[in-house]
């Protein structure tokens, strides 16, 4: 199925209507041809994933563009709609038919059935929208992107379908495409809905300038556009015509830069021998103006000598711009570089659009991977990087400087006095950066997710701290020099490194078999970390992964049986993914990862210390704790939760309430966390990402970060030395092994103003439960360390 629609935008003087004059169609007597241009923004929609939606039914993608000065304000006009492949006969998964309403100027995709979840559609439709660029002066605005998401339930067909899938718009999700943007770009374009609506529809942005071909002679003409004579005269070298010309010529060089680049980062050649000529788009400004222009009344006259192509074509379109001179004295002499500029510029764009037709997929991926890397950049706005040596060890009597804050070769580390407030600290230090970021102009190139960019102070800040080991590691500053312009220079030396921890010789061929284990909280649902996955999947499609659900209902019991349930059921899943995989291919490797929210990571721990677990530690790859209380609540300071926790056992008898307690036991060395620390339950895998929020009153903000506190520090009783020794044997575990090991504590402050003053506030559940309702911390964190989960 191929159709064309072609749209030629023309605007009327007063009211920036627009006329379309279809293939075939020629100007009449009463049209000139004029200095104006048109924004040609092709979307390409490639495939629609279902992540995790939760309803069957009838789906199908609405596009529309508009200015950002308003709803209803200089739509984007859809121009041309071409399907690059036919759906497969007979199929009933399409209803076959693309859609363009003239009424609010949208797209829609044919409609598509969804029946199961992590299913492809794969609809290849390219739609083009049309922008003016002319008198309507919107060229220094932005413009919003929008998708919509329709649905319409199963049971609807044929005509009924239609109907209903227009009058229920499922979620929406929009794009601002920056007015620097629309002289050209090439970006990769992921929209990904809402928490309900966990899909990722595959697409692709390409702009261009061009030059409009014809627009209806102007119908009403002021006095003051009119000669002695009175025939109407357009001033062809007024300023907007002049920042027209300008603009060509950018989107020129940009689009011949961006073809060159794309065809080298898919290695395939693209054929631009009949451009190569005329790529250095300065040569048609080598001649001078024409006699009569170059003085006018005593007006300076355009000095060209001794100057190179681009020199000339600078002065050349400032003498333009400043110069002062009769109306149409040399009309023609602008109309032909404007009509030989815009000639190229159609070239190009018609050899894109070939190209890209012909490497679809290719150009897509390319694109995906460039856009990857630039999120490291864009969302670094959000987050602080920072590193900190490790404390060799904390001694008993707490003298400060015992933990051994040293510099790494001359270079200075974060320090952190213990008596020091660390929550007080933490939030000041996001507050500063919060601050910092509502004074900030954010006007770059790229395309804005306006569920990030929409209102940057929302977001959550995130201090991320990388831990050095100053006394184990000998390569710190080729491997570990964490500064945040040396992220990426980390990351890579990472990627190259081997695959597993000591002593591993994993072959060469085969497939890599990745498996991440999900584990809820106290009274907790299996999916309660489906964002997390969501985002994991997005990174790596490849991943399988195990929603835990065998604690469910069962979590006020003793750690040590939902340990050993979780260690049953990861091993029951990993046996059948590895049977599973060997019978197709060669397994050359396993990588086995895990995720916990609050109580979750003493789950996970307890189940790797179990004996059944032991063969395969050597896969442990990598493990996010998220507000895990890994030493416990012996010092915790929220006296409403503690009372919450007091009722607990006194009327629950919840068992794990006690061992989080160490009222477990009388003597603390036989507590179970004291116990469990002694486990080497953290040392084998490659990455520990530990996250914690100053904000989430229901797990010690230290016991999260696994350091130490305050209050420990100046406890010299037997309960501040055996939580000393729960902290040795924790950071122990991170100081073995391997030099390409990352350790990472990620603060996540988040924004706290659109919170209710209420109890869950109060006690500190909101933010607790913010790391379940929210990807946006996920998005940040696994986008800028995609390597990890991997």
């Amino acid at each position: 199925m191929f159709r064309r629609l072609r749209w030629f935008v023309g605007l009327n003087q007063k009211n920036c209507s627009t006329k379309r004059l279809v293939n075939g169609d020629q100007a009449g007597p009463d049209q000139l041809p004029v200095l104006d241009a048109v924004h040609e923004v092709a979307i390409y929609i490639h495939r629609f994933h279902n992540l995790d939606l939760f309803e069957q039914g009838w789906y199908k993608i609405k596009v529309t563009m508009r200015r950002e000065e308003g709803e209803d304000s200089y739509p984007g006009i859809p121009a041309r709609v071409v399907q690059y492949e036919v759906p497969e006969a007979g199929s009933d998964n399409f209803g076959r038919v693309w859609m363009i309403d003239d009424t609010d100027n949208s797209f829609s995709t044919p409609p598509f059935q969804i029946r199961y979840a992590r299913q492809d559609v794969f609809l290849s439709i390219m739609i083009s929208f049309y922008l003016s660029f002319g008198e309507c002066k919107g060229q220094s605005s932005a413009v919003i992107l929008k998708f919509e998401l329709m649905r319409a339930p199963m049971t609807e067909t044929g005509s009924e379908l239609q109907g209903s899938l227009d009058a229920h718009t499922a979620s929406v999700h929009e794009y601002k495409i920056p007015p620097k943007a629309l002289l050209g770009l090439h970006s990769y374009c992921p929209v990904y809905f809402d928490a309900f609506h966990a899909v990722l529809i595959d697409t692709s942005v390409h702009i261009s300038l061009l030059k409009a071909n014809y627009r209806p002679f102007p119908q009403k003409v002021s006095s003051d556009s009119k000669d002695s004579e009175g025939t109407y005269v357009e001033d062809y070298v007024g300023s907007n015509k002049v920042m027209l010309i300008k603009a060509l010529m950018a989107a020129h060089v940009i689009l011949l830069e961006d073809l060159r680049r794309i065809s080298t980062g898919i290695n395939q050649a693209i054929d631009l021998t009949d451009f190569t000529c005329e790529s250095d788009v300065t040569k048609w400004f080598n001649s001078t103006p024409p006699a009569d222009v170059e003085r006018n009344n005593g007006e300076p006259t355009l000095q060209l000598s001794n100057v190179n192509a681009e020199q000339k074509a600078t002065h050349y379109i400032n003498y333009l711009t400043e110069a002062s001179f009769q109306p149409f004295s040399w009309d023609d002499h602008l109309l032909n570089y404007f009509q030989s500029l815009g000639n190229q510029l159609l070239g190009l764009w018609n050899i894109f659009l070939k190209f890209h037709r012909e490497n679809k997929t290719k150009i897509l991926e390319f694109l995906c991977k460039s856009w990857a890397i630039d999120r490291r950049t864009d969302w670094s706005i959000w987050m602080v990087y920072s590193k900190v040596a490790m404390p060799h060890q904390y001694m008993s009597n707490r003298v400060e400087g015992t933990s051994l804050h040293h510099g790494v070769h001359g270079s200075s580390l974060n320090t952190r006095r213990l008596t020091d407030d660390p929550i007080q600290t933490a939030t000041m230090r996001a507050e500063r950066h919060r601050r910092g970021i509502a004074q900030m102009r954010i006007n770059n190139q790229s395309l804005q997710d306006m569920y990030i960019f929409g209102d940057p102070l929302l977001n959550p800040i995130i201090i991320v701290e990388h831990l050095t080991n100053v006394y184990h590691s000998t390569s710190v500053n080729s491997n570990f020099v964490y500064l945040e312009d040396e992220v990426r220079h980390i990351l890579e030396n990472g990627s190259r490194a081997t695959n597993k921890l000591c002593g591993s010789s994993p072959q060469q061929n085969g497939h890599v078999l990745k498996v991440v284990v999900f584990v809820h909280g106290f009274q907790g649902n299996h999916l309660d970390l489906r964002l997390v996955r969501n985002q994991w999947l997005l990174i790596d499609p490849d991943v399988q992964f195990l929603m835990s659900e065998v604690n469910e209902d069962k979590t006020s019991g003793d750690f040590r049986q939902m340990g050993l349930r979780l260690a049953e059921e990861a091993i029951s899943f990993l046996k059948k993914k590895m049977d599973k995989a060997s019978r197709r291919r060669n397994i050359r490797d396993i990588k086995l990862s895990f995720v916990g929210h609050s109580i979750g990571n003493l789950i996970i721990r307890t189940a790797l210390a179990e004996s059944i677990m032991e063969p395969y530690l050597r896969y442990l790859h990598t493990y996010v704790s998220i507000s895990g209380p890994h030493l416990g609540y012996m010092y915790s300071s929220n006296s409403l939760f503690n009372s919450g926790l007091w009722l607990l056992k006194k009327f629950k008898g919840t068992q794990c309430i006690h061992q989080l307690t160490f009222t477990d036991d009388p003597d603390l060395e036989n507590t179970f966390i004291y116990n469990l620390s002694k486990e080497k339950t953290l040392e084998n895998f490659r990455n520990v990402i530990l996250l914690s929020s100053p904000q989430d009153g229901y797990v010690p903000y230290h016991s999260a970060r696994i350091e130490t506190c305050p209050a420990a520090s100046l406890d010299f009783s037997k309960r501040g030395k055996i939580f000393l020794e729960m902290l040795n044997n924790c950071l122990d575990q991170f100081r073995t092994c391997s030099d390409h090991r990352v350790i990472m504590r990620c603060d996540i402050n988040f924004n706290t103003s659109s919170y209710s003053r209420n109890l869950n506030t109060l006690i500190g559940r909101t933010a607790h439960i913010e790391f379940l309702e929210s990807d946006i911390f996920a998005k940040f964190i696994m986008w800028s360390f995609p390597e990890l989960f991997r």
